[in-house]
């Protein structure tokens, strides 16, 4: 009896039956016609059908000739069953590292996650990894798993040819989780519409992306996109929308993404930008061909200005740069446009020595002056620069501008599809006029929009001004949109990734509220980060309990009370606790109050100061009391030397307008108060965190940790991380 097929809805393939049939050596024919979340089927060559991905998965692995792909006793079976049932954690976005940890845990020591062989159960949980796409290449990546990366690798290793193909086939929107179904001879769906392909155990579709959209006149295996950013900043959050994208349409089309550094502005670049550009590429895990930079082309740039001029498509021009705006604005001809061949090498070889001459000059296109759309009113092409150029030193006199070299570069380097943002929509027109006049491929221009935040600046030249002024500490500041910014502040790559691509490949303008973003962020971070105390130094209130410990004693406790993972802490129990100030305002004598992983107590006395202050609070332990009854359930922390200090930093926007104009003075915006800084006292606990370890205080909100514990007289610096709910956490 064999398998004659398949069938499965055309945006729900079951990644992991297909990826166990192909290591396993089981033809199976796709067909992928069955209703909208039906179950998977196997139909067979006599007419009988199985159905449901468990069943399958099942049948596979008892007929497999792999030795023990179902275990080799009932013992090892069952165990395979229960991997089965817990790969649909890894497709909750919020269980998904908690997903992970669980596994990796496992995995320590061992080579397979049942046995000592290949078993369906590596193959269920492998295809709920692959199946998430770009969540779990972010994660791959990082030393964050190491026993779980070092388990997939391997298995992707030693089967890579089946397994390859699988996720190539089907695994067309990384990072999302979403399937595409290959556009091969087979026909195997309709890739305008995909759904979940984390191992498909759970069966639920993800919500939907505004992603499906196609590329015009693309070709299956041939897309190549480029990633082009220039070297004159950090990354940020706008350019990691650009860089996502790319990356979403040379998976989905099975092509090719390279990155490009577009170099042309020698008084703009440093190499520190590109180590750092490509640092934050990196980060958010795009998986790139290449880098190539535009001043690898400058030889050819120039041959190509020249050819142009010799053939009265291009010009040498020295109209003085106002002057020359003027003109273009009102359509009047310049009086160079008209000079001979002759004189227009002269002064081109001017302009390529630097002279005095030269730098008067620049080259210009001859297009068509009276066009309506201004970029095509005889464009700059070629502009004198004497500043030397951080790769290639002082070999150039002269630099092409950014509207001459990409579309020359674009079409010599095999790109076919060239992604830009809308605001360049009205040269796009100047890019295909020019790619024609040089005589090129032609390659074709797909608009996104710019992705937009509130309270946010993005242009770089803008950004740099806040870095020159000491407005930020550098372009890692937390307050900055920058990739490394917004990390350092207590963002999750996977938050980014996740919020990048539900925007999707929209052509609608749009300004988006930070608050999305972080509301992601606290469902990732919020299931596994542990928990901590603290309490704020100033007026903090001593309580005495009357009948507490005599002596200190230490309870262990778990740092996460549902996430096992997070580990243990040591708290310290004593007849004297600080409370907060706060919180202390609140109490009224008599009072039963609830402290928090201790138990009740009722507060006796409460002394004031002149001015209203709370000074001192005495009490009894009511241990017995029931903490359903409380008001009031307060933080505390021990009277101990083993304290340690903290300072608590907030931030804010760094402007006051939620949003600005092109052509706006930013400066009038700038906010003048944009970090809040606490001084607290914690557990002694947090004397173990490391730098960038992300933690909840417990009633103050999420941190990550900036500077770990180095001596008792520096504190811990720890940010916050907002949590999209926009009031203030150390209020």
């Amino acid at each position: 009896m064999e398998i004659k097929s398949v069938s499965f809805p055309a945006d729900s393939p079951p990644l992991s039956v297909i990826a166990a049939a192909k290591v396993a050596g089981i033809p199976l024919s796709a067909n992928p016609s069955a209703a909208p979340d039906s179950a998977p089927s196997f139909h067979f060559s006599n007419g009988l059908k199985l159905h449901g991905t468990y069943v399958l998965l099942r049948y596979i692995g008892r007929i497999a000739s792999i030795p023990n792909f179902y275990g080799q006793n009932a013992y090892e079976s069952s165990q395979v069953d229960e991997w089965l049932e817990y790969a649909s954690a890894f497709s909750s976005g919020s269980a998904f590292e908690n997903a992970c940890k669980y596994v990796d845990d496992y995995l320590g020591g061992r080579t397979f996650l049942v046995g000592d062989s290949l078993s369906i159960a590596d193959i269920v949980i492998w295809s709920s990894l692959a199946g998430t796409g770009l969540r779990w290449e972010s994660l791959r990546k990082s030393k964050k798993y190491q026993n779980l990366v070092r388990w997939f690798n391997s298995i992707l290793t030693e089967y890579n040819d089946a397994l390859s193909e699988v996720t190539a086939t089907y695994v067309g929107k990384k990072g999302s989780g979403k399937a595409i179904a290959a556009k091969s001879k087979e026909n195997l769906g309709n890739s305008q519409s995909s759904k979940t392909v984390s191992g498909d155990v759970s069966g639920k579709a993800a919500s939907k992306s505004s992603f499906e959209v196609d590329l015009p006149d693309a070709e299956f295996g041939k897309v190549k996109l480029r990633f082009a950013p220039e070297p004159s900043g950090y990354l940020h959050i706008g350019h990691s929308k650009a860089a996502l994208l790319n990356q979403y349409f040379a998976q989905r089309y099975h092509g090719q993404v390279i990155v490009r550094f577009d170099d042309t502005n020698p008084a703009k670049e440093s190499n520190e930008f590109v180590d750092n550009l490509l640092k934050d590429i990196e980060t958010l895990g795009i998986k790139y061909e290449t880098v190539t930079y535009t001043s690898d082309y400058f030889p050819q740039l120039m041959e190509m200005a020249e050819s142009l001029i010799c053939q009265g498509k291009a010009y040498v021009d020295d109209t003085p740069r106002e002057q020359m705006q003027n003109e273009r604005m009102n359509g009047t001809e310049s009086k160079c446009r008209n000079n001979s061949v002759e004189e227009n090498l002269k002064l081109w070889k001017e302009m390529i020595a630097g002279s005095e001459r030269g730098l008067q000059c620049c080259v210009r296109g001859k297009l068509d002056m009276q066009d309506p759309n201004k970029s095509l009113r005889d464009p700059v092409y070629y502009r004198c620069n004497p500043m030397p150029h951080h790769r290639i030193g002082s070999k150039y006199k002269i630099y092409p501008t950014y509207d001459f070299a990409c579309p020359f570069v674009d079409s010599i380097e095999s790109i076919t599809h060239a992604l830009r943002s809308s605001e360049y929509h009205d040269r796009n027109a100047q890019y295909y006029r020019i790619q024609a006049d040089m005589g090129l491929r032609k390659v074709y221009l797909y608009e996104f929009s710019r992705l937009n935040m509130v309270y946010t600046l993005l242009s770089k030249r803008k950004l740099l001004w806040f870095v020159q002024n000491g407005k930020v500490d550098g372009w890692d500041d937390p307050r900055f949109p920058t990739v490394q910014g917004i990390v350092r502040r207590g963002l999750k790559i996977e938050a980014l990734i996740q919020f990048i691509l539900e925007q999707g490949a929209s052509k609608n303008l749009n300004l988006m509220e930070w608050d999305k973003l972080w509301t992601i962020n606290k469902k990732i971070i919020d299931p596994v980060c542990p928990r901590h105390t603290a309490i704020t130094e100033e007026r903090r209130v001593l309580l005495t309990l009357t009948n507490g410990p005599e002596q200190p004693f230490v309870r262990i406790i778990p740092r996460h009370k549902k996430y096992e993972g997070a580990g243990d802490k040591a708290t310290t129990y004593t007849s004297r606790i600080w409370l907060e100030q706060a919180d202390a305002k609140l109490i009224a004598v008599d009072e039963e109050v609830t402290l928090m992983d201790w138990g009740n107590a009722i507060i006796k006395g409460i002394e004031k100061d002149a001015e209203g202050k709370v000074t001192q609070l005495t009490g009894v332990l009511h241990l017995e009391g029931s903490v359903k009854t409380t008001k009031l359930k307060l933080t505390w922390l021990p009277e101990s030397n083993e304290l340690v200090n903290l300072s608590l930093m907030e931030f804010d926007y760094l402007i006051t307008k939620k949003k600005l104009d092109e052509d706006e003075d930013f400066t009038g915006a700038v906010n003048p108060c944009t970090k809040t800084e606490i001084a607290a006292i914690g557990d002694s606990n947090l004397r173990n965190l490391k730098r960038g370890e992300v933690l909840q205080l417990e009633r103050k909100g999420y941190f990550r940790c900036d500077v770990p514990y180095i001596r008792p007289s520096k504190p811990i610096v720890l940010f916050a991380i907002p949590d999209g709910r926009q009031q203030s956490s150390l209020k």
